[in-house]
């Protein structure tokens, strides 16, 4: 079994899964609505927007969509939560993430990892970048 996050974006899904390709790699495949077997049935300013975006991480998989106008709501209660193998790699994501969004917890050794931080990205995503590393659970 795989869980997968499926984010919601109000027009900017296209923006936002081309920042995370470029802030976390793999690869995309978007499907705008105007593509569609949906294509008759969204205004025609809508075409454009993403019916379905999926990013291949490795073996994790983040997808999205955009939202018909008045549909969205703001993310809540939750954070897509990433774990990395190395504190360089978990910095160099955070920093990537964190351009033109809020930081709500700077990336630091913790207790319980190497580095760990969260973020709200500029799309309104929330994240948290974890690195255990080899010395887990040591301050």
């Amino acid at each position: 079994m795989q869980i997968s996050p499926y984010l919601t974006f109000s027009g900017d899904c296209e923006a936002a899964f081309k920042f995370y390709q470029q802030s976390l790699g793999g690869e995309l495949t978007m499907s705008p609505f105007g593509e569609t077997p949906a294509c008759d049935h969204v205004p025609a300013d809508w075409k454009n927007k993403i019916m379905h975006a999926r990013l291949q991480i490795g073996d994790t998989v983040l997808m999205a969509s955009d939202n018909p106008p008045g549909m969205q709501q703001p993310a809540a209660g939750f954070s897509v939560s990433m774990n990395v193998d190395t504190p360089a790699e978990a910095e160099r994501i955070f920093a990537a993430l964190a351009e033109g969004g809020k930081i709500m917890m700077p990336i630091e050794k913790t207790f319980w990892a190497d580095r760990f931080g969260m973020l709200v990205d500029q799309f309104g995503t929330p994240w948290m970048i974890n690195c255990e590393g080899t010395e887990r659970g040591k301050p």
